[in-house]
């Protein structure tokens, strides 16, 4: 299937359509926002990084486990707290900004230090960017930037991953096909999209990142990338099926593996999760036929059962 070129719409720097504020008082909010980040710019030498990465999977619930972490005593959030921003994607889209953007997000380290010593023991600083986890280049920048992180991925059932990301994708105007015709159409969309984005670092792909819906699901690529650029014991890869079943459990081996003491929530909040339609059982099918020998090699490079097949 061939689909003709359509220009992409603008997006913000952080991965969601731009909408142009209206109003006396939005204008004056945006302009208060990008007061702060050139003024985080400014201030770039004087901040610090990431303590913590949580790359992934799209739709895999890094926005659940970006928000209860937050929730923790001893993480703090970036910079201006009032934005409530879990990732900057930095790492993979927005990487031409250059390091000060990047560190514009986090808290300065005198500030930082001081809350450390307030609360008489270390506190953490991270950010949750899903798109991490596909980027052919983010496990290499991340692992110049902060080496020293600790990376956590969240995998997901590919196969209802790839409907789950479509509904999010048509839900924000930014995919135009059915759901079928999108899943016929990727191959075509993402034909050399990869190949020069390695060839050419500075190149972002639109269709690499929005319309990937199975191939964001062959997790062995991606994963292999991170285990090449950080070592095993600073990488937890989790199922998003058993956060789902038992969010208590998984946070706290989230807690454990970022050294962090135990810590309660009231309540395990799912983030984004929205109803959805269910899909003709034949295209589900067909799509975890497609995706099985990929499910398989991830299931060998961990050296476990993913239950998906």
């Amino acid at each position: 299937m061939v689909v003709s070129a359509v220009a992409p719409p603008r997006m913000t720097p952080y991965g969601s359509p731009y909408v142009e504020p209206d109003g006396l008082v939005k204008k004056a909010k945006a302009e208060i926002r990008d007061g702060l980040r050139l003024f985080g710019q400014a201030t770039a030498s004087f901040r610090g990084g990431p303590d913590y990465l949580v790359i992934g999977t799209k739709r895999g619930g890094t926005t659940s486990m970006a928000r209860w972490l937050l929730e923790h005593p001893d993480v703090r959030p970036l910079f201006p707290a009032k934005e409530t921003r879990k990732g900057t994607y930095y790492f993979d889209i927005n990487y031409d900004r250059g390091d000060a953007w990047y560190r514009s997000h986090f808290p300065t380290r005198a500030a930082h230090a001081l809350r450390c010593k307030a609360a008489g023991r270390p506190l953490l600083v991270g950010e949750a960017t899903p798109y991490y986890l596909h980027h052919p280049h983010a496990p290499i920048r991340a692992r110049r930037f902060a080496p020293q992180a600790k990376v956590i991925a969240l995998l997901r059932d590919p196969v209802e991953r790839s409907y789950s990301h479509w509904i999010e994708r048509t839900r924000n105007n930014v995919e135009t096909l059915s759901f079928a015709d999108a899943v016929a159409a990727e191959t075509d969309r993402l034909a050399g999209e990869e190949e020069r984005m390695i060839n050419d670092p500075s190149y972002n792909s639109f269709e690499h990142q929005h319309f990937s819906y199975l191939d964001q699901g062959r997790y062995a690529r991606g994963l292999r990338r991170w285990m090449d650029a950080f070592p095993s014991e600073q990488l937890l890869v989790l199922r998003s099926e058993d956060m789902y079943a038992d969010p208590a459990a998984i946070y706290q081996q989230v807690l454990d593996f970022l050294g962090l003491p135990e810590h309660a929530l009231a309540e395990f909040e799912a983030w984004n999760m929205k109803p959805k339609e269910t899909v003709e059982p034949e295209l589900m099918a067909e799509i975890r036929d497609r995706l099985s020998s990929d499910i398989t090699e991830l299931e060998t490079l961990l050296g476990r059962s993913m239950g998906w097949t």
